[in-house]
């Protein structure tokens, strides 16, 4: 960490502190259920609209930061979701919809704003260490901020929303006190001025963007698919707990570490075993699931999440034209995210099928994505390799 600049440091204490406190959508279903008396089925749909909004505020954050600064622009969406949380307890219940899914919205436009902002500061060298670094804060505030909130709501609801609202008004500080004030990127001549003609330019972005939604697709297995196979064997629900707190655990403790170690690899390769990694952990439990091979299964996803999760975010950066850093880190966040609405669904119904089967598709799934990946980087390095030598053979 001490190769980064102090305000990127001061950043990431920042986020820590922003993921420890922001524990309340992970209790708003209970809270609409506990305090406002809706049913399980009225809280549910209320509690949806936070996640619609936060996929709206991922994918528009980007184009926000670039065309207003990306430091204002997450000290606004900051402020603004601390009002947010105090105003919570205080809307009626007609109108949490509303509220939440503005609340969604603003949490959405800060996370690609906030890496758009150290990636597109730093030397492409430095930009992979400090996205793991930037996962690895969120994951140990993730750990330790439920826990917490769990205590606060014992005793009151409103708490929650207080300690949010405090941690998002910290993270305004260290915006505002210690994140330099930069000018607005400007697109320079020749260069695309529309996400689109970008995209059009850079085909293997989009590739790399296709790829990653079906990995995550495989990733997301994780969060459905291994809890019902534990319960499916009869494991206690904290068992499944314990697979997501050792998740945190190892990205917390190893992946900047690796990203460290791994700064001076082409990305590509290390996206692709990420893939792989992710795909072979879900084969190692289609032939017989046991709480065991589960447990094995999670380690080597979690691997595979380590490689590709920040390279592909820091390439992301890499890619993205002069002026387009917001918007190249919500198009990679949106598909980075996509797993989760797909992967449910698909598990679901696999999982009725055939658990086996239901392994196995997520397994191959993730192996494609590698395989598409990888032979298309293949393909179009021969034909660079091509182009060069035929411009340098003597005639």
């Amino acid at each position: 960490m001490r190769e980064l600049p102090v305000w990127v440091r001061w950043l990431l204490v920042g986020r820590f502190v922003n993921a420890l406190g922001s524990m309340a959508w992970v209790f708003v279903p209970l809270y609409l259920v506990s305090d406002r008396g809706l049913d399980e089925v009225a809280a549910g749909s209320i509690a949806a609209v936070w996640g619609v909004g936060t996929i709206a505020g991922n994918l528009a954050g980007g184009s926000i930061g670039d065309r207003w600064g990306l430091r204002p622009t997450l000290a606004v969406a900051s402020l603004a979701s601390a009002l947010g949380c105090v105003a919570v307890p205080l809307t009626p219940t007609t109108g949490l919809a509303a509220v939440l899914f503005v609340m969604g919205a603003l949490g959405g436009i800060g996370r690609p704003v906030s890496f758009a902002l150290v990636t597109s500061a730093l030397p492409a060298q430095d930009r992979r260490q400090a996205s793991a670094w930037m996962r690895s804060v969120n994951n140990a505030g993730t750990v330790l901020g439920p826990p917490l909130g769990g205590l606060l709501a014992v005793h009151h609801f409103g708490a929650v929303f207080v300690i949010d609202a405090v941690a998002s008004l910290l993270m305004l500080g260290v915006v505002l006190l210690v994140v330099p004030a930069t000018a607005r990127a400007t697109v320079a001549d020749g260069a695309p001025r529309r996400v689109l003609d970008a995209l059009r330019a850079d085909p293997r972005f989009v590739l790399l963007l296709l790829t990653v939604v079906a990995a995550d697709t495989a990733y997301r297995f994780a969060y459905s698919a291994v809890p019902w196979q534990l319960e499916a064997l009869g494991a206690a629900p904290w068992v499944y707990g314990s697979t997501i707190s050792l998740n945190c655990a190892l990205i917390v403790f190893l992946e900047p570490w690796l990203a460290h170690r791994l700064r001076a690899r082409r990305p590509e390769p290390l996206i692709v075993a990420g893939f792989v990694l992710v795909g072979v952990g879900w084969l190692v439990v289609a032939p017989s699931p046991a709480v065991v091979t589960v447990l094995a299964a999670v380690v080597v996803v979690t691997a595979g999440e380590m490689l590709y999760k920040p390279t592909a975010t820091a390439h992301a950066a890499d890619r993205a034209p002069e002026g387009m850093h917001g918007r190249y880190q919500s198009l990679y966040g949106a598909a980075s995210i996509g797993g989760t609405v797909v992967a449910p669904p698909l598990a679901g119904a696999l999982f009725s099928s055939s658990p086996h089967l239901m392994w196995v598709v997520g397994g191959l799934l993730a192996l494609a994505a590698a395989a598409v990946l990888g032979l298309t980087r293949a393909r179009d390095d021969r034909g660079v390799r091509r182009v060069v030598t035929t411009r340098h053979t003597p005639r």
